[in-house]
């Protein structure tokens, strides 16, 4: 009778596995989701944050390196003695209380690290200023995070200075990383922080800190305005370092971070080194020229991307060495089916682990099966874990379609449909800091069941047949291009703010060859002045950075607008900046000759086969 039960039972699993191949790696990515999930409720009950998992592994194993930089090693003891240090240099100077917060505008730099570690050992939080925002961006990132001190990066220095007015009047005290500053009311910081003391400091400076306290405001564009301070608490925290591990790093790795630390994907492998007691290698920005000899030089296992870096990886010329490295692992997203063929082809059998979040958010995806091009898988037990589904959404007015019964419709199979995930107490929305209104806009209510709450992402996605997940767009009023979100109505301010330019209509369109959209703005010229191609160039040059300056423009007469005056942008996308089927002019932004040159067909030409390069 036992052995036709076990026939039984093993030709059941063999039916199961012919129709769902990947029942067995469904169930095992659940059953790690869950470890986890139960892992960091015993940090929140034991009030264990990541600052104390750090000061476990320096007592470990105080002298392995943790942070590469150029030619520079610290070791996890000097990480403990340098952050020590930068702490005191704030807590001495009397600015700090607990629970404040500091902005941080500098780029990768092991500083950066010091300085996060730093403040949580003092019970303050960092706010991640992005090293390119400059004026009124810059103003408004610090304004809504609430921080009255600055710490710049001494080559930021001149962006400080060009706002430094309006901090003074905000009382907001500026350090730069500086031995001397000779500018009046601007405080050097390194030589205070070479005579600091490193010993350990009091544990009661942070008694106040729950995992539910912010540990970080990380900046993310949304669909109207400014730049949004994401709420990044100690348990989100957690949940960020956990992720590489589920998508297969382990405690041997060696990770190589050249994303910024002031993204969320940047800062979240600096997390997980941090939880896998590992050593990272740190670079200022990428390099196509010196990837792969950092990897090499360093001995990296693991590395992150987005899609435009396994691009331009692939693009560079072939190498007898191209596999000669270590790297065995790739987490990241962004990266299109032909480019990840290519670079598997190329460099050898790296598992890429393509992953789908949103700094905000409380869902994620991983594509733990490995299949060219999806995000991650769908299945019930997830489903039943943590919940989400893929609704019909109507693109033209930005709203989820809902039934007769006022609730909204899961989208088909192979349909596109915006994803939302359930807002719970294992899954909260933390929302964003000062801004109540747009922290509400992520919130949708009464979405499969009458007073639920659900997680509005912001991204269409699709399941087919087989439960792959696949990224679809975005929605709203942002582009994403060289891995950086772009709020249209941002851009579109800074263009208006030139006289010959009366009204613009910023939107992102798709670039053969490019991931992402690159800018584009249909413009309207004020009556009885000419385009200055020259000027619009200087200007946006001065006041944008390089990933949100429009590479097109496009002069109308009118625009086409809603019944609520809303500029209308689904026609003008469809178009793209192809001069064959557009009348209006078109210009482009030529960086060579430092201003926006007519689009020809020939120009057109160019661009689309990849012999001008974006």
């Amino acid at each position: 009778m036992l052995v036709w039960i076990l026939v039984f039972a093993a030709v059941g699993l063999l039916v199961l596995f012919f129709r769902n191949p990947h029942f067995f790696q469904d169930v095992q990515f659940v059953r790690k989701k869950l470890k986890t999930r139960s892992r960091i409720l015993k940090y929140m009950q034991t009030n264990y944050s990541l600052l104390d998992r750090f000061i476990d592994a320096e007592k470990e194993h105080p002298h392995k390196p943790f942070i590469l930089f150029g030619d520079e090693t610290f070791t996890y003891r000097d990480a403990e003695e340098l952050s020590n240090k930068a702490a005191r240099v704030l807590l001495q100077s009397g600015l700090l209380n607990q629970g404040d917060t500091v902005a941080l505008f500098l780029g990768n730099e092991p500083v950066f690290l010091w300085l996060w570690l730093g403040l949580v050992k003092i019970g303050c939080s960092a706010a991640f200023l992005n090293s390119n925002i400059r004026s009124k961006s810059l103003l408004h990132c610090l304004k809504c995070s609430g921080a009255r001190t600055l710490v710049a990066a001494e080559e930021l220095q001149d962006a400080v200075d060009e706002v430094l007015p309006a901090l003074l009047e905000q009382q907001v005290t500026v350090f730069i990383l500086t031995d001397r500053c000779q500018t009046a009311d601007v405080k050097s910081f390194k030589d205070k922080m070479s005579q600091a003391s490193s010993e350990p400091l009091p544990k009661d400076l942070m008694s106040h800190l729950t995992l539910r306290s912010p540990a970080a405001y990380i900046y993310t564009s949304g669909t109207t305005g400014f730049p949004k301070a994401a709420a990044i608490s100690h348990a989100k925290l957690w949940q960020l370092a956990c992720f590489p591990s589920l998508a297969g790093m382990n405690s041997d790795d060696v990770i190589y971070i050249c994303l910024p630390l002031y993204h969320t994907t940047g800062f979240l492998g600096f997390a997980s080194a941090i939880d896998r007691g590992i050593t990272v290698a740190l670079r200022s920005k990428f390099s196509v020229s010196q990837f792969w000899n950092d990897c090499r030089k360093y001995d990296v296992t693991v590395i992150q991307y987005i899609g435009e870096i396994m691009r331009y990886l692939c693009n560079t010329p072939k190498k007898p060495n191209d596999r000669s490295h270590k790297v065995r692992l790739a987490i990241g997203n962004g990266i299109r089916a032909d480019v990840w063929r290519d670079f598997i082809s190329r460099f050898g059998n790296v598992k890429i682990r393509e992953f789908y979040g949103a700094t905000e958010g409380n869902f994620g995806l991983i594509n733990y099966s490995g299949k060219i091009g999806a995000v991650g898988r769908d299945s019930f037990l997830h489903r039943r874990y943590f919940p989400h589904a893929v609704i019909k959404f109507d693109v033209e007015t930005e709203t989820p379609l809902r039934d007769s019964s006022g609730l909204c419709i899961e989208a088909a199979k192979g349909e596109p449909g915006l994803l939302v995930s359930q807002i719970s107490l294992m899954a909260p929305f933390s929302g964003y800091m000062g801004d109540l209104q747009q922290s509400e806009k992520k919130r949708l209510h009464d979405v499969l069941r009458k007073g639920d709450l659900y997680f509005n992402t912001g991204d269409l996605l699709r399941i087919e047949e087989d439960n792959f997940v696949y990224f679809q767009d975005r929605v709203g009023d942002t582009f994403r291009w060289k891995g950086e979100n772009v709020a249209t109505t941002e851009v579109a301010d800074v263009i208006t703010m030139l006289d010959c330019i009366k009204e613009a209509n910023v939107y992102g369109v798709e670039v053969p060859g490019h991931e992402g959209r690159a800018g584009m703005a249909a413009i309207n010229l004020t009556e009885g002045l000419r385009f200055d191609s020259a000027a619009v160039f200087k200007h946006v040059e001065n006041f944008l950075p390089a990933y949100a300056r429009p590479r097109f423009l496009r002069i109308q007469s009118s625009f086409d607008v809603t019944g609520t005056f809303k500029h209308l942008k689904m026609k003008l996308v469809a178009e793209g900046f192809n001069p064959n089927q557009i009348t209006d002019p078109l210009y482009f932004l030529d960086e060579k000759d430092k201003s926006y040159v007519p689009l020809t067909v020939d120009t057109f030409n160019l661009i689309t086969s990849g012999q001008i390069k974006m």
